[in-house]
Parts: C-alpha cells; structure tokens; sequence
C-alpha cells in the first residue's frame, strides 16, 4: 500500500504514530495499563451489563466496514484532498461555531444565530452522551490513516459522530429556515437556491471528508446525520413554543429550564476510557444555559429589545454601516476573551478550596478520570484544558498550525487513545484464536483471520485473468489481515503469537501498543464548573451584556429606532 508522507506542524497537537514523536523536546510519556484490565476484559469489567452487551452488538460492524473504508481512502486519497479534507473538518468545529455564532447576534440575525446555538449544543452533548456510553473504538488503525488538524478528536470515542450531527444539523436547519413562506425569507429564488446547494456540499462535505481522514466509518457518520437531522427538525418546528413559554415567564420557567440542563450533564454516562467527550458537552451546557438567561433578560428588560428581535425590529447591517459593523466585532470578540482570560483562572484558584471542604463532609461526586481537590494542591492556570475556544496565547500557534507546513495537517498510522489500544489488542486476540483454531481444523464462518486460503484463490484467479473484480477482493484481504497490527509489523506476526490465546495475553504487544501513545493529561474535578461558569458567561455576555455595551460606547443601534419612531 503506498504511503503518502506524514506531514507534522509545530502548531498541531496530534501523535504521529509511526514514530516515537517528542513532545514538548522530550520522549512521549507511557500511558500505564491499569491493573488487573487485560484487553479482553476491560469493557466487561468497566461497563454494566446492558451497555456492555450493547456495544458487543455493535462492535462487529465497525470491525466488518474498517477493510471498505482502508479501500475507499486507498482508492481516492491524494495530497490535494489532504488537506483539503483536514482543513474542511474544523468547519464542523465546535470552536468555528463558538467563534462565529456570536457575529450573528450582533449583525441582526438573533433568531438564527439562536437556533444554530440549539441544535449545537444539542449535537454536541448527545453524541458525547452515545459516545461514553457505548464506548465503541474508531475504525482501526493500520489499515486506515488518519488524516486531522485536531490532536483531540482521535482521543474521542467514534460512535456517532460529533462533526456530521453538527453538519447535518445546521444545512437542514439552515434549508428549512429558508423554505420558510415568502414574507420570511428576505432572499431571491436563485440565492435562496444557491444557498440551498451550498448547504448540502457542506453537510456532504463534511460526511465525506470523515470517512476519507480514517476518522469514523459508516455506522457513524450514518446515525450521526440522523440525529443531527431529528434535532433541526424538533428545533424548527417546536423551539418556538417552548421559547413562548419561557420568555413569558417570571422566574420559574428560566429555573426550570437551567436545573434540567445540571440534571443532564450530572447524568453523563461515565466513559471506560479518558475521553474528552463529557469536557465539550459540558461547555456546550454552559453555552445553552446562558444563551437562554441572557435572551430571557434581554426580552424582558433591555429597552433595545425592539431594535433587534421581535415584530418592531428595526436592525439593519446595512443602515449600521461597515465601520460600526466591524467595530462591534471587534469589541465583542475582546469582551467575549477577556471574560475568559479573567473568570477562568479566578474560578481555578477559588473552587479547589470549596471543593475540599465539600469533601470532608462526603459530599463529593468525583467523576471518572477527574482528581478530586484533596489530592491537589493547586491546579496549573495555563494547562491546555479546552478544546473549544483557544485561549489568547494559543491564538498566535493556531495561526501557524493553518499557515505553516502541510497547514497543520497531520497523518498518523497506529492507537492513538487508549480505545483505541484496546480494541487493537483485542483484535489481536481474535486473531491468534482464529489463526490456532483454523491449524486446528476448526474454521469459524465469519473468520476474518482465515481468509488466506481466499486469498490464495483469488491470486490463482487473477492469474488466469477471469475477472477484473479479484484485485479488489485482493485489496480487502489485505486490508483484512492489517486489522490488529502494528505500524511495520507483518499480519503473520500477529497469527504466529505464541501461546494460550486465553492464557497468554499477549503482553509484550500490550506493552508495545501502550507505549505509543502520549499520557492524557490530569484533570481536575473543578474544571467540570469552571467550564459551566465560563461559557455560561460566553454566551451571556454575547446575546445580553455585549449588545447593552455597544448602545452605552456609542456602537449601538438605537439611533435606527429612533429614526424609525421620528
């Protein structure tokens, strides 16, 4: 199989697993296996029976689809497409959304730049919701490549898939907001179809460019699309009323409203493995939460509410100006960082104090993989703990990672995570049993350890020229027999493992796969409010508190009311 060059950038984060790549002028730190949790029972012993069971349901299709998918990247993949693919992903980013959602509320589309922040955070919250609980490992890696500027999204579960609900969600969102009857839509049948089309390639895009990075398979880019799909469509058609309510209310409905968000991130299934999922449903929380109190407050006392939403509107981007325009983008955007260059480091220093004296009265609810304030003395300020808005100083990095080398690009062949590591060694297992089993005589039906003997007859096929479909059976064999091994480890070693496949654990494999990925890094029990705290603010600041700013600068838009009312 030919092998395009491994791109690296000094501003990504990812590791390339062909190598022993350094980090930070240092050897990539081992991750430990834990105790007593061999690649066979790690998810049994981990999981409750039901979700167990349901992710052994599952786990065979992303085994049967990761030899089509090798094929299809094989097939199409260039370094033209590269990039273009890794660059593409980070429009179904949740820092392009974070970023470029705020710009709506402040150029007058408050109602759709709402909804996208709804089934966002909705996208977000219940794909890592499916992702922890079901556990399942991305398609394997050899014999697929993975293809990404995010050195987070490969420690991320693969079942279903964040980037296409997100996609999904908004070009539906987006078509239907435009379907809308004709008094809504401000747009020409041409530009209302051109941005119809522009919808789909995006959503396609998106979709596709995960399958060719070797990022997730068919099972997950397929129900990740429908859940983002089932979500624009309960957001279109039933957020109104439910804005109704809440807007009407006093205090009840916006109390309501917040305590059920708290209840869903406190019921977060716990994941087997450290996965960042629950950090990012976590912030999209925040965002949903204070994205409600502000437009709640503003609706009910803000006296410039009529200048930007409801019947009396009278916001326009044009009558504002570009100068004005660009300067309230530009206060906002700094407002917005500044907020949280400040709050995070106070909410840091403040909380691990308040945390330990929760816990002497075991009141604590540490989750999963979080290091409770006892065992703690102080928590790192500067710690890249956030995968969602980059701080000040990672701005100028990020830059690089777009303009530099391969623009950021990285491509990586072996784990990467520790879900990835064990469903290796666990695929490794299977096929030194099946491998023992057929020198046995005894062949399982579904074996895809046995397919030597098919293989040699297709070869014999090819050679006598009967079809021109063998090569491509041929390809999916070999594709088959990568499944389990190691960068530069031959499918023979894997079947020629010696001993017990129940007795022997391959520990000297285990050892090999673990020591090529780079340690998580600790995590804190108070990140989990501090991130609550911070993009409730966020989004607070940016549908409320900003838009009250820029009418007390002289950045407003009152002067378009009053022009309106003389």
């Amino acid at each position: 199989m030919n092998t395009p060059n491994h791109d690296s950038s000094s501003g990504s984060e990812f590791t390339t697993t062909t190598n022993e790549k350094k980090q930070n002028g240092g050897p990539a730190p081992l991750v430990v296996v834990d105790a007593g949790l061999k690649s066979l029972d790690h998810y049994r012993a981990a999981l409750p029976n039901w979700r167990y069971n349901f992710r052994n349901w599952l786990l065979p299709l992303v085994r049967w689809e990761t030899p089509y998918l090798a094929a299809f990247q094989s097939r199409v993949r260039t370094p033209a497409l590269d990039s273009y693919f890794a660059i593409t992903a980070n429009l179904g980013t949740h820092t392009f959304f974070m970023i470029g959602l705020p710009i709506l509320f402040w150029c007058g589309f408050r109602d759709f730049g709402k909804g996208l922040v709804h089934i966002l955070a909705q996208g977000v919250f219940f794909t890592g919701f499916l992702k922890d609980m079901v556990s399942l490992p991305r398609p394997l890696s050899p014999p697929l490549h993975r293809i990404t500027m995010s050195g987070s999204a490969a420690l991320e579960y693969g079942f279903p898939s964040t980037h296409s609900a997100n996609a999904v969600s908004v070009a539906v969102y987006a078509i239907l907001v435009l379907q809308r009857d004709s008094n809504s839509n401000v747009y020409s049948p041409t530009t209302t179809l051109a941005l119809e089309g522009l919808a789909y390639f995006y959503a396609l895009s998106i979709i596709i460019g995960r399958l060719y990075c070797g990022m997730h398979g068919f099972l997950d880019v397929i129900i990740g699309s429908i859940m983002g799909a089932i979500i624009s469509f309960v957001e279109f058609y039933y957020a109104p009323a439910v804005e109704t309510w809440l807007y009407s209310s006093n205090y009840v409905a916006p109390l309501i409203f917040v305590l059920t968000i708290l209840v869903l991130v406190r019921i977060h299934p716990e994941p087997v493995d450290d996965c960042p999922c629950f950090d990012d449903s976590v912030a999209f929380a925040g965002v949903y939460i204070g994205l409600e109190i502000g437009m709640w407050r503003f609706a009910r006392f803000s006296k410039w509410v009529d200048v930007y939403n409801g019947p009396d509107a009278t916001f326009s981007l044009g009558a504002m100006g570009w100068a004005r325009s660009i300067a309230r983008m530009v206060v906002g955007v700094l407002m917005i960082f500044a907020w949280r260059e400040v709050m995070k480091p106070i909410m840091l220093r403040v909380l691990p104090h308040i945390y330990r004296a929760i816990e002497t009265r075991g009141l604590s609810l540490p989750r999963r993989f979080f290091v409770p304030a006892s065992e703690y003395k102080d928590v790192p300020l500067h710690v890249r703990d956030d995968n969602v808005i980059p701080s000040v100083s990672d701005i100028p990095k990020l830059v690089r990672s777009i303009r530099g080398p391969g623009r950021g690009r990285s491509v990586s062949i072996g784990p990467q995570s520790a879900a990835d590591a064990y469903e290796t060694l666990a695929y490794r297992e299977r096929r030194r049993r099946e491998s023992m089993d057929s020198e046995g005589g005894v062949r399982s039906k579904a074996s895809l350890g046995g397919l030597r003997e098919r293989a040699a007859e297709e070869e014999e096929q090819e050679a006598n020229g009967r079809s021109s479909g063998v090569q491509s059976g041929r390809r999916l064999d070999e594709f088959e027999k990568m499944m389990g091994t190691l960068p530069g480890e031959s499918s023979s070693a894997v079947d020629s493992l010696p001993g017990s496949p129940i007795a022997d654990n391959d520990e000297l494999g285990e050892k090999e796969v673990f020591s090529r990925l780079v340690k998580p890094r600790v995590r804190y029990d108070v990140e989990v409010v501090t991130k609550l705290v911070v993009y409730t603010g966020i989004a607070w600041l940016a549908v409320d508190l900003i838009l009250e700013t820029f009418e007390v600068i002289g950045l407003g838009a009152g002067h378009l009311l009053a022009t309106t009312v003389a």
